[in-house]
């Protein structure tokens, strides 16, 4: 039997090379768990499809492995998920929507082929929230069911890269594929206990992924630990000719981006790294110790930066002046979503043109109304009134950003990921949290484009996880995944679910 609790690329691929485990077995195995878990007895639902053809890749690497000695790539024979907004030749990719039931692309998102290449095993499609707009995690596409926490399955997962966060969390996969525009990978990194990372938009490519906010978007690695999100990233960054914003990742590579040629190379360098960095710790992004919930994930994030001043980090509390109006005036999805998304719609003509075709101006429910918002926004954004001045403010805000970390000598900056822990079900219907203010510091990352990892800091007392945001210049992904090592195991904050409580 082949046990799959944690399991990581290194695991797995010395079982391959001692011969007592196969990529045929692990895909087997992962599979089996998602028949007993996902649509039946705790019933997570994280996956919306999977592929029929995984068991076969994988022993068709097997053979390759038996007769070459060596492995494909990087991720050879490591079962990935994928979020339901990429494209997936040969199966159903929904975006979220009831009207993407059996929308099927006739070729990969371009990350999703340079996983392939890598070696990986594509087991299927994992839910997100409708058109990835929204921070719970019930669609059309599943007839709003919910997607639930592992961790407590009264609890969300966030969103949108909902479903690849519980899968991970599930041990449904060894890897998974998120998409953050603002905060999609790291608000669920951080409700289910895993490594996330947001890289600086164009390194990797957002061909075949529907898009939110072009200039924000960005695909990105989930892992359970920060190696293998390391190595993830490896296989998905690269220059692609049909997505001009990747000109980033030709420019990393002139500028000899990651160094040693892995952003895993020097990851082992993290403890000494963490002991000797300053970061500056943003308090004004901390929720309000009066709100019990925002109070829950202060003292985990206290805690946390408490046991790694211990060890010898420097904290420096840090300020940007009207950062508040920064962040909520120059937020874009109202003005250009709707703009953006259509240009993706054009390429899919079986689908509607529009998507104020599909989403209704009144929202379904109490949660969707940011997509109805952003649904019903104006068809050409330069057109709207204020664009010009929200762009402006959001490179100010960048500036300012910049030049804090640089003008005190940071490494990066921190807070937690959002201001509460996993919401209930109950939450997104209730009132007692609004959409449209839901309490995520992630926005700081998604609008500076500069790059953000969500790693494990600790558990509330009622044992939902909480995740530390770290927040870095462009280009310095290898940089905060060292720092992120560094955090790991100093704090030890990764466990696995408890089971037993899936009981039903």
């Amino acid at each position: 039997m082949v046990m799959l609790q944690e399991m990581s690329i290194a695991q797995a691929h010395d079982g391959f090379r001692r011969g007592n485990l196969t990529a045929e077995d692990l895909t087997t195995a992962f599979l089996r768990r998602i028949e007993a878990f996902d649509k039946v007895g705790p019933r997570i639902n994280a996956m919306m499809a999977l592929f029929t053809t995984a068991i076969e890749e994988a022993a068709s690497l097997d053979r390759y492995f038996k007769e070459t000695g060596k492995f494909k790539g990087k991720l050879h024979g490591i079962p990935i998920v994928v979020k339901d907004q990429a494209d997936t030749k040969g199966i159903v990719t929904t975006h979220g929507s009831a009207v993407g039931l059996n929308n099927v692309a006739d070729k990969n998102a371009f990350a999703i082929k340079k996983l392939k290449d890598a070696g990986g095993i594509i087991l299927g499609k994992t839910t997100t929230s409708e058109w990835a707009c929204c921070w719970f995690s019930a669609s059309g596409a599943t007839g709003y069911e919910f997607t639930k926490n592992p961790y407590n399955l009264g609890h969300d997962v966030g969103a949108s890269s909902s479903g690849s966060a519980a899968a991970l969390a599930a041990n449904f996969a060894i890897l998974a594929v998120g998409e953050d525009t603002g905060g999609s990978i790291r608000v669920p990194s951080s409700f289910c206990n895993l490594v996330g990372i947001r890289p600086t938009p164009g390194l990797i490519s957002r061909t075949g992924f529907c898009p939110l906010i072009k200039v924000q978007d960005s695909p990105g690695p989930m892992a359970r630990n920060v190696r293998d999100c390391a190595l993830m990233l490896d296989c998905m960054v690269g220059f692609d000719p049909e997505d001009e914003f990747t000109g980033v990742a030709a420019t990393a590579v002139a500028m000899e981006v990651p160094r040693g040629a892995s952003y895993a190379a020097f990851l082992e360098d993290g403890p000494e790294k963490i002991r000797k960095a300053k970061i500056g710790v943003m308090r004004q992004m901390f929720g309000s110790n009066d709100d019990p919930k925002c109070q829950a994930v202060n003292k985990v994030i206290s805690d946390a930066m408490e046991k790694l001043q211990g060890v010898g980090t420097t904290f420096v509390d840090v300020n940007i002046d009207n950062l508040k109006h920064y962040m909520t005036y120059s937020q874009t999805y109202l003005i250009r979503s709707r703009a953006d998304i259509n240009s993706f719609l054009a390429t899919k003509p079986h689908l509607p043109s529009d998507i104020a075709d599909i989403v209704p101006k009144t929202p379904a429910h109490p949660y969707l109304d940011l997509l109805s918002a952003m649904a019903h926004g104006p068809a050409e954004p330069t057109l709207e009134p204020t664009y010009a001045s929200r762009l402006l403010l959001r490179d100010e805000l960048k500036r300012a950003t910049s030049c804090l970390i640089a003008s005190l000598g940071l490494d990066a900056l921190v807070f937690p990921d959002v201001q509460i822990p996993a919401p209930r079900f109950e939450d997104a219907t209730n009132g007692s949290i609004e959409t449209l203010k839901f309490p995520t510091n992630t926005f700081l990352s998604s609008q500076t484009c500069m790059p953000a990892i969500s790693v494990p800091a600790g558990f509330t007392k009622n044992g939902l996880p909480v995740g530390l945001e770290l927040l870095a210049l462009e280009y310095q992904e290898q940089h905060i995944l060292e720092l992120a090592r560094g955090i790991e195991v100093t704090l030890e904050a990764r466990r696995a679910p408890d089971e037993d409580s899936w009981a039903v």
